[in-house]
């Protein structure tokens, strides 16, 4: 199956900030002023794929947004603020990036008085809310997320329909069905263009084997894993290098108790990171990295280059669930082509078994959630 996985892919981000390719896209980013937006906002005002960057959030903005536009390269910024801003900022986008929401950290939570939902309903930034207090359950991180991407993407639904919709809050085994049965009740609803990023999994299965594979002519960017979220780790799907494809030399190959350290360490990676934190941050910089993996992608494949595929979170027929992560081949009109699994091993079938309960259960809650909100 991952031979299906071409290097261009894999060298996205190198794509994005090359000089010789050019677009005239217009991308938006939804929480720009958060912990990943604004990492995020760099990497992309970087790059020649796109020539107009529209920053939102509910504060803040107007500075990020000056802060970017002194880079001497071709996309022009623009920054908003608050909901009355909103539709402006989303007029005419060809993608739209939605990092805004709040990261659940393991041990030290946070909950929002009552007084401050409101004000939370477009949140990309944690420090402007003054009302946050520890305790937050995995509940209210899921109300809290759930309400800001329904309502940013009831925003994108009414005012940038046909754009993509590319999705990095989570649970995004939630946030996914939240956008897509917002689209539906707009009666605008395309499947092919609402994306869940997964990406940062891949860029860590990429960066840990080539870790352990340390002196064995292996280059973390020639690699590719097909990864399938659940909760908020992932289970890894499909382990296995297509080492010949990939011009990674010798085959990468693992010994079975090995290969499950490694799964587990990928699947725990956030907390990893966290951790190294010391509860101060979650990881931004390397999800910024690998959202803007993904746009470049989706810039790319839209600007009519072939053979462009990323793994992501999307209506799929794949397995007994309707949304999976798999290896997807990208179009100009988004998902082209869901590559699906292929064979798995029996150690790969008990992982995506063992994922399906409560993948099950962070679909419909995402679904009644968004049949629910007003």
């Amino acid at each position: 199956m991952l031979s299906r996985l071409s290097t261009a892919t894999a060298t996205a981000l190198r794509r994005g900030i090359a000089t010789s390719a050019q677009n005239n896209a217009k991308v938006a980013v939804l929480g720009a002023s958060g912990g990943i937006g604004q990492p995020l906002s760099l990497l992309l005002k970087n790059s020649p794929l796109v020539s107009k960057l529209s920053l939102y959030d509910i504060a803040h903005t107007p500075g990020v947004a000056a802060d970017l536009s002194h880079i001497e390269t071709r996309a022009s910024v623009k920054g908003f603020m608050g909901p009355e801003q909103l539709p402006e900022c989303l007029k005419g986008c060809d993608v739209v990036v939605i990092p805004a929401g709040v990261p659940r950290k393991p041990e030290q939570n946070i909950v929002f008085l009552l007084d401050f939902l409101p004000m939370m309903a477009t949140v990309g930034n944690l420090k402007s809310c003054p009302g946050c207090v520890l305790g937050m359950t995995r509940d209210d991180l899921f109300n809290t997320n759930a309400s800001i991407v329904a309502s940013l993407t009831s925003a994108c639904a009414k005012h940038c329909p046909e754009a993509m919709i590319c999705i990095i809050s989570n649970p995004v085994n939630s946030t996914i069905p939240i956008a897509s049965e917002v689209f539906k009740k707009h009666g605008v609803y395309n499947p092919n263009k609402i994306f869940g990023v997964t990406t940062l999994d891949i860029v860590r299965a990429n960066t840990f084997v080539a870790e352990l594979k340390a002196g064995h002519a292996v280059t973390p960017a020639l690699m590719t894993f097909a990864v399938d979220q659940c909760r908020t780790s992932c289970e890894l799907g499909k382990p296995i290098l297509t080492s010949s494809e990939l011009l990674c030399t010798p085959k990468v190959e693992f010994p079975q108790d090995q290969l499950e350290k490694l799964t587990a360490r990928i699947q725990e990676a956030g907390t990893e990171v966290v951790q190294a934190k010391a509860g101060a941050g979650s990881a931004t910089l390397s999800m910024a990295y690998a959202g803007a993996r993904f746009v470049f992608s989706l810039l790319d494949a839209m600007s009519g280059k072939q053979g462009v595929v990323e793994c992501a979170f999307v209506r799929s027929d794949v397995t007994e669930v309707p949304y999976f992560s798999t290896p997807l081949q990208l179009g100009k009109k988004g998902l082209e082509k869901n590559l699906g699994l292929g064979k798995l091993s029996p150690f790969e079938e008990k992982m995506v078994a063992a994922a399906m309960s409560e993948l099950k259960a962070s679909i419909k809650k995402g679904e009644e959630f968004a049949k629910n909100f007003k």
